[in-house]
């Protein structure tokens, strides 16, 4: 299978249809019957998962995996570690990011140019429509992680990556965090081995419904810089790929 795309979701039973089905649409005339969903359920108490269940059966590249545990970087660890595909990605279900640049995140991977490519709302080309406490408080916390973690990222919380299973599979075992903060951990940890990360500008508008606690989510991510800047990590037994240039992507 070339692609995985998962979908971590806690107590999404009013848009996981809707949006999962629009998903579905879409990777079907780009893929064909070459890649999965997978509708990672985290915790979920409402009827996110008897809905999930109704869309595999309906769909055969649906998968669901319900876990008990709360948090989105568990989902997508155990997600990812439990696919075959060689291509791993994941998007948020409320489809804020505009689906026009998943090709190129896509792309970027296939054509061995870099080992993960990730969405940015914060560089040259992107276009964001949020209120302006949440795009205050992603541009201090972008610019936090550059100063103290040395991170060439614009944009390191999008919800809207790829990796490749090779990467993924190197990279899983080194990331502690299960909430939020796995994906500046995912490319913390991936910056330091070498690992060759391309950033895609790209379309992203609000969800007015989202459930998301900016403040303790922020919070809490702050916690994990702290954490990764007192650790002493011993990287020394990882398999390190050879970087790739991405500079004529």
């Amino acid at each position: 299978m070339t692609l995985n795309v998962t979908i971590p979701v806690y107590n999404e039973a009013i848009q996981l249809e809707q949006h999962v089905r629009c998903l579905n649409s879409f990777l079907v005339s780009l893929f064909a019957s070459d890649y999965e969903i997978v509708i990672a359920s985290n915790g979920s108490t409402d009827d996110t998962n008897e809905i999930a269940h109704k869309l595999t059966r309906e769909f055969p590249h649906i998968r669901l995996l319900e876990l008990q545990e709360k948090g989105r970087g568990n989902a997508l660890k155990i997600a990812w570690t439990s696919s075959t595909a060689r291509i791993l990605s994941y998007m948020d279900v409320d489809l804020s990011t505009d689906l026009g640049a998943f090709p190129l995140l896509i792309k970027s991977l296939n054509t061995n140019r870099c080992d993960l490519a990730i969405g940015s709302r914060l560089i040259a080309g992107s276009a964001t429509t949020r209120c302006w406490q949440r795009e205050i408080i992603s541009r201090g916390y972008n610019a936090i992680v550059r100063a103290c973690l040395r991170l060439p990222i614009y944009d390191c919380q999008c919800g809207f990556k790829a990796i490749t299973a090779n990467a993924a599979k190197m990279l899983m075992p080194l990331i502690d965090d299960t909430q939020w903060f796995f994906d500046t951990e995912l490319l913390y940890r991936a910056h330091i081995l070498s690992y060759s990360i391309a950033e895609i500008p790209v379309r992203w508008i609000e969800d007015p419904g989202s459930t998301v606690k900016v403040c303790s989510t922020a919070w809490a991510q702050l916690r994990g810089i702290f954490r990764l800047l007192r650790s002493s990590v011993d990287l020394s037994h990882a398999h390190v790929l050879p970087p790739r240039s991405v500079s004529d992507m």
